[in-house]
């Protein structure tokens, strides 16, 4: 009897060292995953800081990416999912973004990335509905001819004043491509504790609008509007139009 429940016991010790030893290689990758996350975000920050400001199309808030990393740090259940996503979105930063366009299909990648790092932020049982629309056979869907990041403001405002709570709280995402048009639509319930009613627009809204007058001139319509407590944003930007021009110019 002493015989066998040493043996149990041995047993038992073996496996709880076992699932130690393997919870703690977990952790130590966990760690270097996050410490070169890190490590980008710094060379994210330091590279924002030495641009230029050319139209203003450098204006990125690096702390924007700082504070989706610390949601994912405290969601340690997607963090290798998330992880990925971060980093193609760092990727998309440092280096695309300082090209003056990109392709559609990039823009529309970086976008859909976003839009899962922050749905780290939101419980599982929140409404958020994407629709794709995209004919990949288009002429233009390749082509460098999109401003880049020109969808972070409309992803992170629905994010930023959705209302997380309320059991009909929701975000739908609505992108297309097709007819050489890029569009996006952007709708969220309001939270009530929110201050956007009252502030329609901000930094990052101000410098869409602008880069867009800049960039694209008459091929662009951006609305923004509430309808009761649902917020409205739609961009739609006819590049072909846009392509036009600028080969006659």
């Amino acid at each position: 009897m002493i015989t066998t429940l040493n043996i149990l016991l041995a047993l038992v010790i073996i496996v709880f060292f076992t699932i130690t030893g393997w919870l703690f290689m977990k952790l130590r990758k966990s760690e270097k995953i996050k410490k070169d996350l890190e490590t980008r975000f710094v060379e994210l920050e330091n590279k924002t800081n030495t641009l230029q400001l050319q139209t203003l199309e450098a204006r990125l808030n690096p702390h924007l990416f700082k504070n989706v990393l610390n949601s994912i740090q405290s969601h340690a259940y997607q963090t290798y999912f998330a992880m990925d996503k971060l980093s193609n979105v760092l990727d998309y930063i440092l280096y695309e973004s300082q090209n003056r366009f990109v392709s559609p299909r990039e823009e529309i990648e970086f976008a859909l990335n976003l839009i899962e790092i922050n749905k780290i932020k939101i419980s599982p049982l929140f409404s958020i509905t994407i629709k794709k629309k995209i004919d990949e056979q288009d002429l233009l869907y390749d082509q460098k001819i999109l401003a880049p990041l020109i969808s972070i403001d409309l992803i992170e405002n629905a994010f930023k004043h959705a209302d997380l709570q309320s059991q009909d709280a929701f975000i739908t995402v609505v992108i297309e491509f097709k007819d050489s048009q890029f569009s996006m639509m952007v709708s969220n319930k309001i939270s009530e504790k929110s201050t956007f009613l009252k502030e329609h627009s901000g930094i990052g809204t101000a410098t869409l609008e602008q880069r867009l007058r800049i960039i694209y001139k008459s091929c662009f319509k951006l609305e923004r509007y509430t309808e009761e407590d649902v917020y409205i944003a739609k961009l739609k930007i006819n590049l072909l139009e846009h392509k036009n021009q600028m080969l006659t110019a």
